[in-house]
């Protein structure tokens, strides 16, 4: 077992997190009408003018200026993360800058996006860093290298998963664990790295039956993976072994030679001969052919060890990736494939693999990857699922809705489970206690978790939390947004309301635009998806509605750039929400947000980590 290295980073005071939580939630009470109204209703609810004071222009000039295109200058006039800039957040009159306090309109956009920039996990200071996490759980062990993940993922999830499996792995060391619970494993793709790359036993748990299938055609691009990885072991290694007996004569020289120049270095005759072999230096040596003769035989023991050691090294590498494939999927290569000419260090190396295969068949199967399939709530007795449940960590690669959640409740309440490593996405999909007023009050909720927020009844709607989902990142980096789509939308809205006079409806349009050959083609397309008669509307009438709100196209853009600039704030009531549930806790020893992956990559990047008291062990 690896050494237990010393003293977690730093971690917020439960105290400090709750005061960050309710500075924030003071913030988004009054921002959060930009992002409870629906794009769809844009025009039909007169969003802009119910909402917004300055003109879209302005707004545009304005977010461009000290918004998502600034995202990556550090916070100035107050923006920055110290102690003035809370002292003037903190300030109420500030609030009254920026929305007017009898229309609650947004008045000041410049103040609003440095309010925005300030109640963001980047900016407030909430956050650990990964690399200090990962120091202190290292201590003085090195970290592993291995398979690349990229030869078997896109780019996106390679990332996410080599650096989450690392992290993963080292708080598994720390706990002194061995076993991990995948929750919303889907495909297996982090099961599968941490248990091939890292040795660990992985259960991988997902709700759909289709991702677990997908898991197995995995294993069949593993399968692939691991014969090109086998086959590039064998070349390389013996490769190694023709340099080394190559390069070993040479060293055999410039031994013999420094044994054989001490006592004849006063042979001038000896000393002006060029460099050449050892019986070209001294033929009727009888010292020097000991010498050579002795040295020839370490030489060979010396590259009889080497070869063993190369060996051993292959084969800790076939075993380890080995556990992580199922029974049938190596394929030992016959030895009618071998070249009889060569002695067969190619024959031993391939009994040796049918040996670690046969092993490996034989053995109890302790690292390999089992994904399962089961629906996951609060109340979820793992034992059930699992039936070899020993200590072990949680963990969840873009868990959605409530998921993410119920893995921190679980957590909590399982004295199996040392450790949670939690990356959480799809807000939109999170159940509200506050919401629905009429729902069941004993229902375990996805939002609020702490107590602070349930007290205040606190609720940001669908809207905001599917809002909480724009890739700020991506903005101010140059990805636009689908403004013409959205444009498109909320005209047909308008035409469904004053032609049909429907306002509510089951149905959606869905994904009609990317089909559509023109705004006509798209009302079309979509008229008939709701159901609705589109022979009473000429192409006439529809392109007046379009020319009617085409000079307001930049409103719609301009307003969706506001929720954009809301996004981080909403994500971090949302995880700060998380985490000040597990604050409450008597049972953590250390809690914190950690940022993990690059969010222009992987926009849902934040991970919630804790640690359970060595006491709890």
């Amino acid at each position: 077992m690896s050494r237990r290295p010393g003293r977690l980073p730093p971690q917020l005071s439960p105290a400090a997190a709750a005061a960050r939580l309710r500075r924030a939630a003071g913030f988004l009470a009054r921002a959060l009408p930009l992002c409870r109204a629906h794009t769809v209703e844009f025009y039909t609810g007169g969003l802009w003018d119910r909402l917004v004071a300055p003109p879209p222009a302005a707004v545009l000039r304005e977010l461009r200026a000290a918004g998502p295109l600034a995202l990556r200058r550090p916070l100035a006039e107050g923006g920055g993360g110290g102690g003035a800039a809370a002292a003037l957040w903190d300030d109420d009159d500030m609030f009254s800058n920026v929305f007017c306090e009898n229309s609650k309109k947004l008045i000041n956009v410049h103040l609003f996006a440095l309010a925005a920039k300030y109640y963001s996990l980047s900016s407030l200071g909430v956050c650990t860093p990964l690399e200090d996490v990962l120091e202190a759980l290292r201590g003085d062990n090195q970290g592993t290298t291995g398979i690349k993940t990229d030869e078997f993922m896109n780019n996106k999830k390679s990332h996410e998963v080599q650096v989450m499996s690392e992290l993963v792995d080292n708080i598994a060391n720390y706990c002194g664990i061995k076993q991990v619970i995948d929750i919303g494993s889907g495909k297996g793709y982090l099961s599968s790295f941490l248990s091939m790359q890292y040795n660990l036993k992985v259960y991988g748990i997902d709700s759909s039956n289709t991702n677990t299938n997908g898991a197995h055609e995995r294993n069949r691009k593993l399968k692939k993976h691991w014969r090109a990885y086998q086959s590039r072991g064998r070349a390389n290694l013996k490769s190694q072994r023709l340099e080394k007996a190559n390069d070993r004569p040479v060293e055999n020289e410039v031994k013999c030679k420094a044994i054989i120049e001490k006592p004849l270095n006063n042979d001038s005759s000896l000393q002006s001969q060029d460099q050449g072999t050892i019986q070209d230096l001294v033929p009727s040596c009888g010292f020097t052919e000991i010498a050579a003769s002795e040295t020839s035989k370490q030489t060979e023991v010396d590259l009889v060890a080497r070869t063993q050691s190369d060996e051993s090294k292959l084969s800790e590498e076939v075993l380890a990736i080995l556990n992580v494939l199922p029974a049938d999927a190596v394929e030992v290569f016959s030895s009618s494939q071998c070249n009889c000419g060569e002695l067969c260090e190619e024959e031993k190396a391939q009994r040796k693999m049918a040996s670690l295969k046969a092993k490996a068949s034989k053995s109890s199967e302790s690292n390999l990857y089992f994904p399962l399939t089961s629906c996951i709530t609060a109340e979820t007795e793992l034992s059930d699922i699992i039936t070899d449940l020993e200590d072990c960590m949680m963990v969840g690669l873009h868990t959605c809705g409530d998921l993410a959640a119920n893995t921190l409740r679980i957590f909590t309440a399982k004295p199996e489970i040392k450790a949670v490593c939690s990356v959480g996405c799809c807000y939109h999909l999170l159940s509200e206690q506050f919401e629905n007023q009429e729902e069941c009050p004993e229902e375990v909720w996805g939002f609020p978790m702490c107590q602070y927020l349930k007290d205040e009844g606190w609720c940001c709607g669908r809207n905001a939390r599917m809002s909480a989902c724009l890739a700020l990142e991506r903005v101010a980096v140059g990805q636009m947004l689908p403004t013409e789509s959205l444009f498109y939308r909320a005209v047909l809205q308008v035409i469904i309301e004053e032609i049909y006079g429907v306002t509510k409806s089951d149905r959606h349009v869905g994904k009609i635009f990317s089909k559509s050959s023109s705004f006509i083609d798209y009302v079309r397309k979509s008229l008939k998806k709701l159901e609705l008669d589109d022979s009473k509307l000429p192409d006439s009438c529809i392109m007046d509605y379009y020319e009617k709100y085409k000079h307001r196209m930049n409103e719609l853009e301009a307003f969706n750039m506001l929720k954009v600039v809301l996004a981080p704030c909403i994500e971090l009531l949302i995880l700060l929400d998380r985490l000040c549930y597990l604050k409450e806790q008597d049972n953590i020893a250390w809690s914190g947000l950690v940022k993990l992956f690059d969010p222009v990559k992987s926009p849902r990047c934040y991970a919630v980590i804790a640690l359970k008291k060595q006491s709890c062990f």
